[in-house]
């Protein structure tokens, strides 16, 4: 086990020192050959050389973060196991890593010991995948070999600590450990050989392993069992209070024929609990801070309003500044109100036949007078004059539309076009299009400005003030309504943010 250990190679990437030197000294101790980068532009001029089995990665990092250097690093290898270290306040990125491929997480503060155990249980895991890939790669073997094979695979998947379940293509199950019946409260006895959607009740599990298990996924790589193509995955609710990650793959032969599926279970549980807690903190302070606020701000632009000709201009700006700050707090503390509703499942109650045309126009005439103080050109174009009636709560509508022909007018320059554009879709759904000719987002930032908080920040826009919550609000609310948002943009070439809603 020890020469199992001292060839096992760990490369650590944390922009602080006393973490980076702590971890290669536990490491170090256990026998591992450790590796360390500051930054993800290091560790990645390191992997060109010295390629490594583990990667120990802080998700918040200036320059490359952590999600990115993920990705980059399983663009170079597959096999690596990564193990992601979050704060508290980075939970949700965690589960995001989790879902693309990240092994665990390590919350900040950790002890030694609970980093022994983590990295300990990813060895475990490497050493039993690559001992199973080297059972696959035998040939010509005799029917005893095979049979000793067989035992030597149950015998490895029973022992694995984390749930997992076989499938053939009826969805019929054909291999479990004990791992799954547990995590499941089931007895074994009682699912052997039954059908698993009638196990796993769950309408999005169900649909995940009929494609799984029988190939009708996309024939672009989604559930086709591609190394490449990212895994689909499904949260389920056991018993009421134990939430699991399924995560699934289809099981292939060498003539491309499937075989079913194998299902891994891990239990969220505990990250649900705390994603709940921060959104019940959150709400409860959004609340006590918004009335003191709220009066503050009165009082100052009564202030404002009374403000003698004796005062200085000095006086004048400091008054004026502190009214923006206190707008300012007060938005900030709608939008995290807004995120809480939206996770609570209190939004789009108030469903109404809403007629989208008449609706987004309003809208425009609004917010048009904001673009014409920047000198900006703020168009409504309709495709056609009958447009579909849309069943939905109108204040969800004009917060998904209001914010994003806002950030269309905070994120282009004076003089700038805005055109927002309705029609529908080849299916008959609704689509509404906001098109800028503004600064522009690189593609590297597609996704992560749908992340609470998360702002793109340079020369352009250094100066534009915001929440970093209008995209999160935005994309909650079209996610709740089954619709679709995506954005086709780059540097210097304006953005098109384009949402398709069902009728």
């Amino acid at each position: 086990m020890a020469e199992q250990k001292a060839a096992l190679k760990i490369l650590v990437v944390d922009d602080e020192k006393d973490i980076r030197d702590g971890v290669e000294r536990i490491l170090g101790r256990m026998g591992y050959v450790v590796r360390t980068a500051a930054k993800g532009e290091d560790a990645l001029q390191l992997l060109e050389t010295e390629p490594v089995d583990l990667a120990i990665l802080d998700l918040k990092m200036p320059g490359m973060d952590g999600m990115e250097l993920h990705q980059r690093l399983r663009e170079l290898d597959q096999d690596i196991i990564v193990i992601i270290i979050t704060g508290y306040a980075t939970i949700e990125t965690a589960i995001e890593a989790m879902k693309q491929g990240a092994y665990d997480f390590i919350p900040k503060p950790f002890e030694p010991e609970h980093l022994r155990i983590v990295v300990a249980r990813a060895h475990e895991k490497l050493r039993l995948t690559r001992e199973a890939e080297a059972l696959q790669a035998e040939r010509a073997r005799t029917l005893v070999d095979l049979d000793t094979e067989k035992s030597r695979i149950r015998t490895i998947v029973e022992a694995l600590p984390t749930a997992l379940v076989v499938t053939n293509t009826a969805g019929e199950i054909v291999l479990m450990n004990p791992a799954f019946v547990k995590s499941l409260d089931l007895e074994e006895s009682a699912v052997a050989g039954k059908k698993l959607a009638s196990v796993i009740p769950d309408s999005g599990f169900c649909q995940m392993l009929e494609k799984l298990s029988c190939g009708k996924g996309d024939p672009a790589g989604d559930f086709v069992g591609d190394a490449a193509a990212e895994a689909p995955t499904c949260e389920l609710v056991v018993s009421g209070s134990k939430y699991l990650m399924a995560r699934g793959q289809a099981v292939i032969n060498e003539n491309n024929i499937h075989m079913g599926a194998v299902i891994t279970f891990a239990n969220i549980t505990s990250l649900k609990m705390l994603d709940q807690l921060k959104s019940e903190f959150v709400a409860k302070v959004s609340h006590e801070l918004r009335s003191p606020l709220s009066t503050i701000h009165e009082q100052l632009a009564m202030v404002l309003k009374e403000t003698s000709v004796h005062e200085t201009d000095m006086d004048q700006h400091l008054l004026e500044r502190a009214k923006e700050k206190t707008h300012g707090l007060i938005s900030l503390i709608g939008d995290l109100l807004d995120l809480s509703r939206i996770e609570a499942g209190g939004v789009s109650h108030n469903i109404q036949a809403v007629q989208p045309g008449a609706l987004l126009k309003s809208i425009v005439e609004f917010l048009n007078a904001r673009a014409a103080a920047k000198n900006q050109t703020l168009t409504y174009l309709q495709e056609k004059d009958a447009l579909p009636t849309l069943n939905a709560d109108p204040m969800a509508l004009e917060s998904i539309f209001g914010n994003l022909i806002a950030n269309a007018i905070n994120y282009t320059p004076e003089g700038g076009t805005i055109e927002v554009r309705i029609g529908t879709t080849a299916d008959g759904r609704l689509k509404v299009q906001v098109a800028d000719n503004g600064f522009g987002i690189a593609p590297k930032y597609h996704q992560q400005i749908f992340e609470r908080f998360y702002r793109v920040k340079d020369d352009n826009t250094r100066f534009i003030t915001g929440t970093g919550l209008g995209l999160p609000i935005v994309k909650g609310l079209v996610d709740g309504m089954n619709g679709e948002i995506v954005l086709d943009s780059d540097v210097g070439k304006g953005s098109v943010f384009t949402v398709v809603l069902p009728v």
